[in-house]
């Protein structure tokens, strides 16, 4: 059966794609609702509440998301043709050309490997005192992948994930699910410990051991020539409450749809996955992956030498380092303060990205002169609020200084206080008298909640040396604009905004 949206791709017009799109409610391990509004899981309380920050916290770093097929705001994973780092686009129906195929192949098999990363394992992953054992050798790493999937083994999957990728889709997960319950968009009975709505099988997957390529001593290309992924999605299983589903599929709440994709008809050449060593072991790579498959397309290679890391003494440093040499157009050092566990990839392919680059042009005379932040431990890293900023551009000087929902801006010896409630109404615009209140208080309490809140950037720490993690950081920013947010504010908007 296909859906009233398209043949052969059953959410093709719902927001989000397809749905493959995997969602957080995939973890395990005892669930509780949403806690009250006004007591956030992240330490925050929306607008009026006592700021973020104020009790401990438990996993932040949701990457920020659009409508998935898991609901408005539901966190998506790559599933379509990749494109690096990108939570990528809708799954076509696949097109004509063996050589379009190939992208849509290697999207799926990319989806596979993530959408292992919440489901049911998701507990045990984090409980554990440490991770299930890796392989001997790439194609042995990649091969436990596929057996997982061969045997409908997704928890299995997440195992034999690289362990420093895993932990960037695997630490959000815990108050993502409570804020989608919080606003509404899950139901409060939604099972953390299956993944209900969409089941993905492979089958007699089947690879070319004697093509194996190396990148380098811990990098290494795998092939896969043959075999079958079926993927079949199922509304009615959805974790969703009842309002949000059926705005989403129509009133169709039954729809189902399958889709299978046989790698030795659709694709013209085999399909190339990642293998990266980590702690003496192998285990398969999405970045890597994703990396890979792009230089492919573009006929270019992985170069011979990296970029080392070289951290910065404090999380404030790392801060005002990555953003100096951004305005002084010096991406080398820009990588350099990238994390060299989670983003070993951009490191591998620093010397390229140079090279494609160019000469940067910066923004002349332009530095940061003074940060001062808030700093907040969050899972997996460090949240630096920024407070203050001090910006020299070409001899002139400008200070930024937030204070609750307030920021002020000194410059030339004026000053400008701009607060939520000024700024809510900027962004309303000409049109707020007419806007419906639903509207106009989601608005509100985005403004509120954001401004309130604080621009945070997260940092890691490795090996005594601070970096900038631009995963937790977009993934952060999801979580500010969700923490911001109250219960009726996306149903009102659902409902037509009134």
């Amino acid at each position: 059966m296909t859906t009233p949206q398209g043949p052969g791709n059953p959410w093709a017009n719902q927001p989000g794609g397809h749905p493959g799109r995997q969602g957080p409610y995939g973890q395990a391990g005892p669930q509780q609702p949403g806690p009250p509004y006004g007591q956030q899981p992240g330490g925050y309380a929306p607008h009026g509440q006592p700021p973020y920050g104020g009790q401990p916290q438990p996993p932040h770093g949701q990457p920020q998301s659009r409508q998935g097929y898991g609901g408005p705001g539901y966190p998506q994973q790559p599933y379509g043709p990749p494109g690096p780092y990108q939570p990528g686009g809708a799954v076509p129906p696949p097109p004509a050309g063996t050589g379009r195929k190939r992208g849509l192949i290697i999207g799926l098999v990319v989806a596979l490997v993530v959408a292992a990363g919440a489901v049911g394992s998701y507990f045990a992953f984090l409980q554990q005192s440490s991770v299930a054992a890796g392989a001997s050798s790439p194609t042995e790493a990649v091969r436990t992948l596929a057996t997982s999937f061969e045997g409908g083994d997704l928890a299995g999957a997440l195992t034999s994930l690289a362990p420093s990728e895993s932990a960037l889709l695997t630490d959000p997960l815990d108050e993502a699910v409570a804020e989608y319950k919080r606003l509404g968009v899950f139901t409060e009975d939604a099972d953390p410990e299956q993944l209900s709505g969409l089941s993905v099988t492979a089958r007699n997957l089947r690879f070319d051991e004697q093509a194996e390529e190396r990148v380098n001593d811990r990098v290494a290309i795998t092939k896969l020539t043959g075999g079958t992924i079926t993927i079949k999605g199922d509304a009615a299983e959805l974790p969703l409450t009842p309002e949000f589903k059926e705005r989403m599929f129509d009133g169709d709440t039954t729809v189902t749809d399958t889709e299978t994709v046989d790698l030795a008809e659709d694709v013209d050449e085999p399909v190339r996955i990642a293998a990266v060593k980590e702690n003496g072991e192998w285990y398969p790579s999405l970045f890597y992956t994703i990396a890979d498959n792009a230089l492919q397309d573009e006929g270019l290679a992985w170069p011979s030498q990296s970029i080392p890391a070289e951290g910065a003494g404090s999380p404030d440093e790392a801060i005002k380092g990555v953003v100096n040499a951004a305005l002084g157009g010096d991406l080398e050092r820009v990588i350099e303060l990238l994390p060299p566990d989670e983003m070993a990839v951009l490191h591998d392919a620093g010397p390229l990205l140079l090279e494609e680059a160019g000469d940067l042009e910066g923004a002349p005379g332009a530095e940061v002169t003074d940060l001062q932040t808030e700093n907040t431990e969050v899972q997996g890293g460090t949240r630096a609020t920024i407070t203050s900023v001090t910006v020299s551009v070409q001899g002139d000087s400008v200070t930024v200084t937030k204070s609750g929902d307030c920021y002020e801006m000194q410059a030339r010896g004026r000053s400008e206080r701009l607060c939520a409630d000024q700024l809510a109404q900027l962004a309303a615009g000409e049109d707020a008298a007419d806007m419906p209140p639903a509207v106009a208080g989601m608005v509100s309490n985005l403004v509120g909640g954001i401004m309130e809140q604080g621009v945070g950037v997260v940092t890691t720490e490795v090996d005594g040396k601070h970096y900038v993690s631009p995963v937790r950081t977009l993934t952060e920013l999801g979580l500010t604009v969700m923490r911001s947010m109250q219960p009726g504010d996306l149903r009102g908007i659902m409902l037509g905004g009134n």
